[in-house]
């Protein structure tokens, strides 16, 4: 192997029940090192240099897979740390929808709620997975397939997650799904970043800007209350870099109901373009995403607990990492002004989010 080709490799990770779970370790020499997992299509870690190139680990995760298996009983304060959401991601109010005059109803995991497909979601699924050696690239491809009924939602569901990473320090995330009758479809990824390094304390002096001038303002119970409102004035505001601690404490309605960041940004642009990015002072880690999805949750890590214990060894608790989740709005089944989320025969869903990881000057 020369020096500059990248790195593809397979590692038993552990077992569920008589499942074999893998870890999956993409590389590029000098750049990024991920590892995926084929139970919850889980970004375990990701290995980023710093401007002076030294690398560290800044994405939240379990060191080993009980960790995450028990993270995931219906019991347990469930973090979803790296994990792939569906069938749909965010909240369903009182986990029930009609679609095509039929009604549907869900587990309740969140309150009044279904969140991120219930106590039984993707993120709990051991999937297949396909190596890609490709020529400027490698990847892991995941397939599952979701019976008629499963968690709730009608029709079976044939859904593919593809991870890629190229020499360009660039982690796609490419989902594609089939259905073969009408549903409701909102997949995503919920990593949950540190740039200063997993475990390293809190992330509120690193910087956020979101391309957006909108955000779903919500109820008591998180769901979207009436249109989207302007950032304008508003701790919500961050068309601008701005540190993510510097308004978390503000006196506002919203930011009390959800004790921080934990809400929808509606993004200005459509197709595959700029949605964030994050930085770290400290270190000069620059992350970079773009999406095609219409919306943005992100998520300041608000009921993060010091019992959660990471791959470095070191405890979390609160606003120890953030998420930025490329997904349609939160509610839509229930919201016929917000962007649809149904999926029917013939139809393909397709979303892709791509993240890179660079230094500032």
């Amino acid at each position: 192997m020369s020096q500059r080709e990248p790195e593809l490799r397979r590692e038993l990770f552990g077992r569920v029940g008589d499942a074999d779970v893998h870890r999956y370790v993409l590389a590029w020499p000098g750049g990024l090192t991920v590892r995926i997992l084929d139970y919850g299509g889980v970004i375990q870690s990701l290995e980023a240099p710093d401007r002076d190139g030294v690398p560290a680990n800044v994405v939240l995760g379990f060191p080993a897979l009980d960790d995450y298996v028990a993270n995931n009983r219906p019991d347990a304060a469930r973090v979803f740390f790296g994990a792939v959401i569906g069938r749909y991601a965010n909240r369903i109010a009182r986990g029930a929808f009609t679609l095509d005059d039929v009604q549907h109803q869900l587990p309740l995991n969140n309150g009044p709620n279904s969140l991120h497909g219930g106590p039984a979601g993707f993120d709990t699924r051991v999937w297949s997975a396909t190596e890609l050696h490709e020529p400027d690239s490698v990847g892991v491809q995941l397939d599952l397939v979701s019976p008629d009924g499963d968690g709730g939602f009608p029709g079976a569901v044939a859904a593919q997650v593809t991870y890629r990473l190229d020499r360009h320090n660039r982690l796609s995330i490419t989902y594609r799904a089939t259905a073969d009758a009408p549903t409701v479809l909102n997949m995503t990824n919920h990593s949950y970043w540190n740039l200063a390094g997993e475990g390293s304390g809190d992330v509120c002096r690193q910087s956020l800007m979101l391309n957006a001038s909108h955000y779903c303002a919500v109820d008591e119970n998180l769901i979207p209350a009436g249109a989207p409102v302007p950032v304008d004035g508003s701790p919500f505001d961050f068309r601008l870099p701005t540190a993510i601690g510097a308004r978390i404490e503000a006196s506002h309605d919203q930011l009390r109901v959800a004790s921080g960041y934990d809400h929808n940004w509606v993004l200005d642009s459509s197709g595959a373009s700029f949605a964030a990015q994050a930085c770290d002072p400290a270190s000069g880690r620059l992350l970079t995403m773009w999406t095609t999805e219409p919306g943005l949750q992100f998520y300041s890590g608000n009921f993060l607990t010091e019992d959660l214990v990471g791959t470095s060894g070191r405890p979390y608790g609160r606003n120890a990492g953030f998420a930025l989740e490329a997904q349609h709005f939160p509610d839509s089944p229930n919201r016929l002004d917000f962007p649809s989320t149904v999926l029917r025969p013939g139809e393909v869903y397709h979303q892709e989010t791509v993240f890179q990881l660079s230094t500032a000057d």
